[in-house]
């Protein structure tokens, strides 16, 4: 999985495809990325931010100190444990968390887009796409964080998009 979203992820930077591998770790797999200039990158966040760098976007790691460790917080987060929920409760604790998080925010870190917000979105479009309305009701603010992202330009490319409101049918009293 890991290496479709940094393939999707390259293009949202407009970058050529790079020559991936993926390495067994533990009970997954690793993505690597062979790079023309020196040895093999390892790990989903490591390759992600050496592309944003490659594309000269490094405005999507963070424009400010704070900005740019709270990136890297989600950036953690999302491999230690959106990528590892292998349960219902691990899934809805995830959602719980983003949901808390997202309360007062229209963006992972900042007030723009940032690489947190795109790999967050590819990690939990599998998880959110499983979900049914209700559900997606229940985390409010994951839901709108989700929508926005999915129709930023560049990012939700092959994915499909996701409803999020249903339609009401509401009586006329004409």
């Amino acid at each position: 999985m890991a290496v479709k979203e940094l393939v999707a992820l390259e293009k949202c930077l407009g970058l050529n495809s790079g020559k991936y591998s993926s390495r067994a770790q533990g009970a997954g797999k690793i993505p690597v990325l062979q790079t023309n200039k020196g040895p093999s990158l390892v790990g989903l966040s490591t390759i992600a931010s050496h592309l944003v760098k490659e594309a000269k976007k490094e405005e999507l790691l963070g424009s400010t100190a704070e900005e740019k460790a709270i990136v890297q917080q989600w950036l953690e987060y999302r491999i230690s444990y959106i990528d590892r929920a292998s349960s219902k409760e691990d899934i809805r604790n995830v959602l719980n968390d983003l949901n808390h998080y997202l309360k007062d925010k229209v963006f992972v870190a900042g007030n723009t887009v940032t690489l947190a917000d795109i790999l967050i979105y590819y990690g939990l479009h599998p998880v959110i796409t499983g979900l049914s309305v209700q559900e997606k009701e229940t985390y409010i603010n994951v839901s709108r964080w989700f929508s926005h992202i999915q129709n930023y330009p560049g990012i939700r490319q092959h994915l499909p998009s996701l409803v999020f409101i249903k339609n009401r049918i509401y009586a006329s009293n004409h």
